[in-house]
Formats: structure tokens, C-alpha cells, sequence
């Protein structure tokens, strides 16, 4: 008898870049069962500024998405690929409705963030299987104009749109001008009728006055076979405080229950879940753990860090080796082109992935515009003394070691790393070499005060090698007490 091959599931992809680049040019058509998303976008800004496109907008309040949500050259070749349908993936509904909201809103912010919408949520259609199910999580700033965009992609080729589910939390902001503003917005649509949904998994507790109710069998009381009930579409789960076991130091975290949610309501183990936006990795982080397999992007190699990070922590270092990672550099061509990205004005990605890549993802990524002496990165040793680290992808010179030596000694820092694309002179590592060490019992050795450091050298697999006592982000929580034990070793 031939014994029949396995087949072997595909692995956990986990990827940085541009989601529209990798959700075109990696996931295959109908390969996802449950796509999830929490796109960006800054509700802080003045409404009605939005809406009529009114004098400059206040960029401070988004710098990190400046590149994004601006009308340019990039926003208007993606509305002439909606207009023109060239990838096929448009109803005729679509293209009336970008025209219609070229009319209302002209070419500003708001705009170039429906389009860039649009082009996402197309693609996202594409890769979802005929039971797929896709969630957008959003705010009532713009909620109307995306439930709009929703509308023509999905209801117009077979799809549903089947529930606005309101997460219902106690933070969040409290006025006398207005009421307070206590929830965001999750809008759940199919691909076809024939989606998967599992409302037995997500039951909730009935109120102990309904439980009494029907245990005294007061006229009218529901009666059932369970006292749970099944979900409606208003889920009162509470968001992360500052104080939070779950908090990792990302702003936009949300709360692993609100995802375990959808992930059990519309999707089994071993299904595919798709996070396009997937930040510190929540999606991520609770679809493991369900047992399904999951697909993560995200732009930032921060936020893909931070994702390594809280899966290493939370089941060892040997997860990593289960994940394909794809999108950072693993040669100097590679380095060499995200360092010289054009689309990067203020992200600093070159900047990040060295730091956090040589420290292993330990250090604090520098978020000061100007005045911050060149550092990009901070770390802290054991006896709490600072490691400043500068990161250089251009022309260096032994000047610029000496720099770092003045911002050393100024802030009275331990050490600093720097951390250079281009090949350093023999100069550059006399200036080095002429800042000494740095001595300290808490310590097992010296450390050199300045430390050189080639991405040639990190991409052979040079590390930071001394031991750190405070890091970039809160450590999650180990999934059980052996491994948190075993972490601990």
C-alpha cells in the first residue's frame, strides 16, 4: 500500500512594505478565508476643514502619514487606474462613485486616502475565497465615505454587506460641547452569500437579571437551552489603559478580545487571516494562538519588530522559524534601495530597520524632529546608563564620529553605535577608537565608548551583545507559565 503525501499547510507570512504592492504581487487570488484591517487615518483633524478642503490642513497632527494622504503624483495615478479599470478588478459602480466624490471633496487629503482605499479594498476582494469574510475598522470621521466604497465593490459583484458593528469602550474623550465619544466602527461585508459564521463560538453572558428572569420562570422570560446568548452587533469590550498587561507602547493597540471575536465568528483552525494594516500585531498575535494561519503586512518596520518581538516573547525564539519574512533588506542592493527610497521623507525606515535590527529589536526608535544630535535609536544597560545609537546612509567622515562622541558625552551616555551604509575611513576609526570605554560593575567587560558598525556587518548577523534592562516596548505576555519560565532562563 503507497502511503498518501501530506500535504503540508503553507507557513505565517509576515511582511514590509507597501500593502498594495504585496497584496498585487504575493497573495494569490481566493487564498484568504478572513481578512481583518485598522487602516490609518488622523480623526483629529477639523471636519468640515475635511470635507470642504478649506485653507492648509494641520500636517503636525499626521506626520507620519504625510507621504500618504497627499494629493500627488501617486493619488493620481491610482484614480486613473479606477477611472480606466486597469487591472479589471472595478465594477462601473466604483468608478461612479470615485467621480461622484472627485465633485464633492476635489483633489486634497481626503480624497487621496478614498483612493488609496478604493485600490486596497479592491485587492482585498480579489484575494478573499467566495466565503471569505472582511472586516474594516474605522472611525466616524470617515466611516460614511468608506461604507460607500465598500458598497460598490462588493455588493455590486455578489457580495453582502452584513453588519456595522459598534466596539463600545469607556475611555476615550469627554466634552461639553459635544456628547462623548465612546466608539469606533467596524463594518462587516461577504464576498458571496455563502460566508462562514460561527455565532455559537462568540456567545455572551446573559445579565444576572435575565438569568434570574428565566430560572424563576416569570411569564415571557426567553427560555433556552443555554444561558449564554448569541452576539448582536454591539460589542462592549474594553480598550487598553496605560496600565493594561496587553499594552506594548502602540498608540492605535487593540484589545486581543476584540479580534479573538471576529476570529472565532468567522473563521475555523487552520483557516487564513489576512491583516493588510497589522500594526503591533494584534491580528497576528490572536490568529496564532487560535491556531489559524495568518498573513501580516505593514509598512513600518517598526510595527514588524514589534511583531517578532511580541511573538518571540510570547513562544519562544523558535517561532520565528515557522514565519516567512519578506520586504527587508538581505543584501547591500536591498539596503541600498531602502535607504534611497523617495517615498520616504519622514518615516526614517532605513534608520529604523538598522537600529532595531542590530539591537534585536531592543532599542527605542527616536521619534525627535530636530535637536536630537543625529541619534536615531536609544538603548539602556544594566546600570541604566543610555547607548545612543546614529545611523548614516550617505557620505560618513570622522567628523561625524565626533559628533557622536560630543552627544555622548553631553548626555552622559555609556556608549553609542554608529551604525554607517558607506565603508568607514581609517580615520573614522581612529576618532572611535581615541573615545576609550565604558566600566561599570553592573557590567561583565568594558564596552567601547563608540562602536563602528557596516550594514555589511549586520546583514552577516553582527549584534548588539550587551545586556539591556529596559527596552522599546512593555514585553507580552508569555502564553503560559513554562514558557515565561523558559523566556527567563
Amino acid at each position: 500500500m503507497v502511503k498518501q503525501k501530506t500535504e503540508q499547510p503553507e507557513p505565517n507570512r509576515l511582511y514590509y512594505g507597501d500593502n498594495l504592492e504585496i497584496l498585487r504581487g504575493e497573495i494569490n487570488d481566493e487564498s484568504v478565508d478572513l481578512c481583518y484591517i485598522d487602516p490609518p487615518f488622523n480623526s483629529k483633524r477639523n471636519y468640515n476643514q475635511i470635507y470642504n478642503n478649506i485653507g492648509k490642513e494641520d500636517r503636525a497632527q499626521a506626520v507620519a502619514f504625510t507621504d500618504t494622504w497627499e494629493w500627488d503624483t501617486a493619488a493620481e495615478a491610482g484614480l486613473a487606474e479606477i477611472l480606466t479599470n486597469a487591472r479589471g478588478l472595478f465594477p462601473a459602480q466604483v468608478g461612479a462613485l470615485i467621480i461622484g466624490l472627485q465633485k464633492i471633496l476635489g483633489k486634497g487629503s481626503l480624497f487621496a486616502y478614498l483612493v488609496s482605499m478604493t485600490l486596497r479594498i479592491a485587492e482585498i476582494h480579489r484575494v478573499l475565497k467566495p466565503t471569505g469574510s472582511f472586516y474594516l475598522h474605522c472611525d466616524p470621521t470617515a466611516s460614511h465615505y468608506l461604507k460607500l466604497v465598500l458598497d460598490a465593490v462588493f455588493c455590486s459583484r455578489r457580495g453582502s454587506f452584513l453588519n456595522e458593528i459598534i466596539w463600545r469602550y469607556q475611555t476615550g474623550g469627554v466634552s461639553k460641547r459635544w456628547f462623548g465619544r465612546k466608539h469606533d466602527i467596524i463594518f462587516w461585508y461577504s464576498k458571496t452569500n455563502s460566508y462562514q459564521f460561527f455565532p455559537d463560538n462568540v456567545r455572551v453572558p446573559r445579565t444576572d437579571e435575565v438569568i434570574r428572569r428565566i430560572k424563576s420562570g416569570t411569564p415571557g422570560a426567553t427560555r433556552a437551552t443555554t444561558l449564554d446568548k448569541l452576539p448582536d452587533d454591539v460589542f462592549m469590550i474594553q480598550a487598553l489603559n496605560a496600565m493594561d498587561k496587553e499594552r506594548l507602547g502602540y498608540p492605535t493597540q487593540k484589545p486581543e478580545a476584540l479580534l479573538e471575536k471576529l476570529i472565532l465568528a468567522s473563521s475555523d483552525d487552520g483557516d487564513v487571516v489576512l491583516d493588510a494594516y497589522c500594526g503591533c500585531g494584534t491580528t497576528v498575535a490572536v490568529a496564532q494562538r487560535l491556531k489559524r494561519r495568518w498573513i501580516g503586512i505593514d509598512i513600518t518596520y517598526h510595527s514588524v519588530s514589534l511583531i517578532k518581538k511580541r511573538l518571540v516573547e510570547s513562544y519562544g525564539a523558535d517561532i520565528l522559524k515557522s514565519i516567512v519574512e519578506s520586504g527587508q533588506p538581505v543584501d547591500m542592493e536591498s539596503a541600498r534601495a531602502l535607504a534611497r527610497r523617495t517615498d520616504d521623507r519622514t518615516r526614517k525606515e532605513f534608520e529604523k530597520w538598522a537600529v532595531l535590527t542590530y539591537s534585536n529589536n531592543r532599542a527605542m526608535i527616536n521619534d525627535k524632529k530636530g535637536g536630537d544630535g543625529g541619534i536615531d535609536g536609544r538603548a539602556y544597560t544594566a546600570d541604566e546608563k543610555e547607548i545612543l545609537f546614529s545611523v548614516k546612509s550617505g557620505n560618513v567622515n570622522p567628523g561625524m564620529v565626533r559628533d557622536l562622541r560630543g552627544t555622548i558625552e553631553r548626555e552622559g551616555a555609556a556608549a553609542g553605535i554608529f551604525i554607517t551604509l558607506q565603508p568607514p575611513t581609517k580615520d573614522m576609526r581612529k576618532e572611535a577608537a581615541s573615545a576609550g570605554f565604558h566600566e561599570s560593575p553592573y557590567l561583565a567587560n568594558p564596552i567601547e565608548k563608540i562602536k563602528i558598525v557596516t550594514i555589511e556587518e549586520l546583514l552577516a548577523g553582527a549584534r548588539l551583545e550587551i545586556p539591556l534592562v529596559r527596552e522599546a516596548v512593555k514585553k507580552a505576555q508569555a502564553t503560559n507559565v513554562a514558557e515565561q519560565l523558559r523566556l527567563l532562563e
